[in-house]
């Protein structure tokens, strides 16, 4: 099947990395400086999923697509690889972890089935060399969903709290130490509150692991109710044809709490 409009999008993008004619912006950039779009253009796929919207859909995957592009033409540019080479591997790599469909006639497998296929193949794939209880290959997903993992390997290797009330312990632990790296008049040490943060913030998702809650869908919702309140907020501040930057913060807390309230009662 002739796919015209990707060999010309293919282009596009050879041409915005054109040495000579090229766009700067374009031509500026790296692996690691064009990481963080591969982010965000995934999350807003995944929001366009959660929405069921297919316009939407189709343009996040463009988005995640011309990332796909441009990491493929820089590492041609470098020499490094190519697209083509990208496709074969994958096309290699599919087909080998699929016998059911491409090699076995008739065999039927269930969804499961496959997928512990599909790790055995995994695993056959890799050199034979030991490997830590604890890989590195954990921390291959976002920050929150990287701490759950870990959490859950661990509790395979029997290290792990007994219960939810024990990680409430360890959590009330880490937030007395966060609270005390901030004190009034002295300057905070960055590194040191980065650190807190981090170890106060890695026990709350243990907590949420044995509380049987996603700490990643907790964070999304608690995320797109404060969108939601602040619209609303937006929205009884334009009623009374006030501006928001013109209010204090007290003045605007009044609102919020209106809006609090607003929702109780539905």
């Amino acid at each position: 099947m002739e796919r015209p409009e990707l060999d010309e999008l293919i282009n596009v993008v050879r041409a915005l990395r054109d040495p000579k004619t090229g766009c700067p912006w374009d031509l500026k950039q790296n692996h690691q400086s064009l990481l963080r779009y591969l982010f965000e253009e995934s999350y807003e796929f995944k929001n366009a999923v959660t929405q069921k919207s297919d316009s939407e859909m189709e343009e996040e995957l463009g988005d995640i697509l011309l990332q796909v592009l441009l990491h493929a033409q820089i590492a041609t540019d470098r020499k490094a690889f190519t697209l083509e080479s990208v496709a074969a591997k994958l096309k290699k790599k599919l087909i080998h972890r699929h016998p059911h469909v491409f090699a076995s006639e008739g065999e039927s497998l269930s969804a499961e089935e496959v997928e512990k296929r599909w790790q055995k193949l995994k695993e056959q794939e890799k050199p034979a060399t030991k490997t830590p209880a604890l890989s590195n290959r954990v921390l291959n997903d976002t920050a929150l969903g990287t701490a759950k993992t870990i959490g859950e390997k661990t509790r395979e290797l029997n290290f792990d709290w007994e219960d939810a009330p024990q990680v409430l312990y360890k959590v009330e632990e880490e937030w007395q130490e966060l609270k005390e790296e901030i004190v009034p008049g002295v300057e905070v040490n960055r590194q040191r509150i980065q650190e807190e943060l981090g170890d106060f913030l890695f026990s709350t998702v243990q907590l949420a692991r044995h509380l049987g809650v996603d700490s990643e869908e907790a964070l999304r919702q608690a995320n797109e109710k404060f969108v939601r309140r602040f619209q609303q907020v937006e929205h009884l501040i334009q009623q009374e044809k006030l501006n928001f930057t013109d209010l204090s913060q007290q003045q605007l807390d009044v609102y919020w709490n209106q809006v609090k309230y607003n929702e109780k009662k539905v």
